[in-house]
């Protein structure tokens, strides 16, 4: 099925003492650019997030956001800097008894000295904080992939639909293609006539120019190539692969077709029907810049 490379999911939950919130979005790109927004302290996870995304997305320039709240209360760890309040202790009484003032030193008071309490978070276990990312994630990136496949089918919709556009000059151009020079070979003999006057016409050199003109003219092989573009611009459409660099190269060849048609065109109506195909194959590539 395919995919748009512009997308958006979000998850939350609580896993075991975590609060877990993981939002995914992305925007086009040529290739698959990962950008990660998480704490420091949980760096760790980068690459394991990135990796899985990766399973899901083959283009795009993706953002994950990953915001992480521990509920537990072993999460942080109040430590005494124990031979500091010591010093701090020992240093308070000498003053109260060198200058006889009042010892009134309380654990409180001792605490707010500088350095004696340090805070630190506890110890994570990678591993199992992983495992409890990894299912949050798995559903952001459930919601995100449903979203480019839901703007995938649209995309596909409107390019087939132009394509089918395409098609339908290809034929009016191969009707009309064969009576142009039929209509060359009718104003060649009328010119000839009149410059002659009443001398034979030579037909075997009317239908000798008339062969030089339609073959100066023919767009078989390019109407031919650009059918067979165009059949496999719908079976492109129809895989489950990620086929947005295919498309826009096999795009580049149906504008090429169409420039050659254009090129040999000494038809008003075809030089306008060609008009028409390249303003369709232009829209495609508008399209598929967003096709992963």
């Amino acid at each position: 099925m395919i995919r748009s490379m512009t997308g958006f999911g979000r998850a939350q939950a609580s896993v075991e003492g975590y609060n877990i919130t993981v939002e995914i979005r992305s925007v086009n790109n040529r290739y698959f650019d990962f950008y990660a927004k998480m704490p420091r302290t949980y760096s760790f996870l980068e690459e394991k997030v990135k990796s899985l995304l990766s399973t899901e997305i083959s283009r795009g320039k993706v953002e994950c956001s990953l915001q992480i709240e521990s509920t537990a209360d072993k999460s942080v760890i109040v430590s005494v800097n124990e031979p500091l309040a010591v010093g701090y202790v020992k240093a308070i009484e000498e003053l109260s008894e060198k200058f006889e003032v009042k010892n009134d030193l309380t654990a409180l008071s001792l605490a707010r000295f500088s350095d004696i309490l340090s805070i630190t978070k506890a110890p994570v276990d990678e591993e199992d904080l992983w495992n409890k990312v990894q299912v949050v994630v798995s559903e952001a990136l459930a919601e995100f992939v449903k979203m480019r496949k839901i703007e995938g089918e649209k995309l596909k919709a409107d390019v087939l639909s132009r394509a089918d556009l395409i098609i339908n000059n290809v034929f009016y151009i191969e009707e009309r293609s064969p009576e142009t020079v039929k209509a060359y070979s009718e104003k060649l003999l009328e010119r000839m006539k009149t410059v002659l006057g009443d001398t034979q016409v030579d037909e075997a050199r009317i239908i000798t120019e008339a062969a030089i003109y339609a073959d100066k003219v023919a767009v078989a092989e390019e109407t031919v190539r650009l059918r067979s573009h165009i059949d496999q611009l719908h079976s492109m459409l129809d895989s489950d692969e990620a086929v947005g660099r295919k498309l826009d190269f096999l795009v580049q060849e149906i504008n090429r077709e169409a420039n050659t048609i254009g090129s040999k065109a000494q038809d008003v109506d075809i030089a306008r029907r060609v008009i028409d195909i390249k303003a369709e194959v232009e829209k495609i590539r508008e399209q598929i810049q967003n096709i992963e």
